[in-house]
């Protein structure tokens, strides 16, 4: 490379470290560097200290170049911060991958191996490590109640989930409900589905009214939802039973939440992966029968090759995201962590 080339390239980068440092927003105490004119301006002297950030060193003269229009971007960001993008804000464009004028066939129903599941297991960890296909026949022949598979599930998630930091809040008093309710349907009759008296936990960006929603960040940890997602409805109309709301990284990045790591149950020096990371961890220790994480890039299928469970990702818009925290309103995806293929 030339040395014109590599100043213009230096220069370039200085130019994206000044416009980066232009859209931070003030740190409350932090004193301004010497020579800065004012808090509303980037002066010479703080481009001089982002030059480190790059390794490099420019001119006096190409600093200057730098800093022309940068107090025009700075407005830009400022106008772009002045508008409100709500959670539950639509993107201006929809998906639709059907072609026009040409019919879609539609996918039937799940219909399960119906193999013979055997005998109930003896001892709770075989009951909580059993396939979901396997947990819904034994519920459906009455030999499993769904409140002792729940209570099995909560125990567990008391005892194990701290060591693996992925329960952020156990839903006792909900789920308890739930299952006494699936399983005074089923004595009258009444089976919902495949899903009937299922315990389950969701990833904390789901809402589900009346519990903390999350997200995983310090600044939304007493945020409580008002409604049910729409994946947390359907699954309530399924009989499934909600458990626990599991954690998340940050905001939907990495492992790391305000309540610690979330490890991997397999080897807990090292950390689950993210950002679906409690619901990966949790599943593959046997603390529900599934969960529900989200993936915008990777974040369903990392963790489960870190813990060893099965994710599905799904089509982008094949499952309703409203109630779920917006990360890319054109990326995010909703789907489920389970121990098996089928159980997907």
């Amino acid at each position: 490379m030339s040395d014109n080339s590599s100043s213009r390239r230096d220069f370039m980068v200085a130019g994206g470290l000044a416009a980066a440092a232009s859209a931070l927003p003030a740190v409350a105490g932090a004193q301004p560097v010497s020579g800065e004119a004012s808090d509303d301006h980037l002066s010479e002297a703080t481009l001089a200290e982002a030059e480190k950030l790059a390794a490099i060193e420019l001119t006096a003269k190409e600093r200057t170049e730098v800093l022309t229009g940068i107090d025009e971007e700075i407005e830009r960001y400022r106008r772009r911060r002045a508008v409100e993008l709500p959670n539950e804000l639509a993107p201006a464009t929809v998906f639709d991958p059907r072609l026009p004028g040409r019919p879609v066939s539609i996918q039937p129903h799940y219909r399960g191996s119906n193999r013979d599941p055997g005998p109930l297991a003896v001892g709770d960890a075989s009951i909580a490590y059993a396939p979901v296909t396997v947990l819904s026949a034994w519920i459906r022949r009455g030999v499993l109640s769904s409140e002792r598979l729940t209570r099995i599930y909560l125990e567990r998630l008391e005892r194990l989930g701290p060591k693996l930091e992925c329960t952020v809040t156990l839903l006792k008093e909900r789920a308890l409900a739930q299952a006494r309710r699936a399983d005074a349907e089923q004595a009258a009759g009444r089976r919902r589905g495949p899903l009937h008296g299922i315990p389950w936990g969701a990833k904390d960006l789901l809402d589900a009214a009346g519990t903390p929603t999350t997200w995983g960040a310090n600044p939304y940890r007493d945020r409580v939802a008002v409604s049910d997602a729409a994946v947390v409805q359907r699954l309530d109309g399924a009989g499934a039973v909600l458990v626990a709301k599991l954690a998340l990284g940050a905001l939907a990045y990495g492992d790391i939440w305000f309540g610690g790591r979330t490890n991997n149950p397999w080897k807990l020096d090292q950390g689950s992966s993210g950002s679906s990371a409690g619901p990966c961890a949790a599943t593959a220790a046997g603390l529900a029968a599934f969960t529900l994480g989200t993936e915008t890039l990777g974040s369903i299928v990392t963790p489960c090759m870190r813990c060893g469970t099965t994710g599905l990702r799904p089509t982008f818009g094949r499952v309703a995201r409203t109630g779920a925290m917006a990360l890319c309103w054109s990326l995010d995806k909703i789907g489920p962590i389970c121990r098996t293929v089928e159980d997907c």
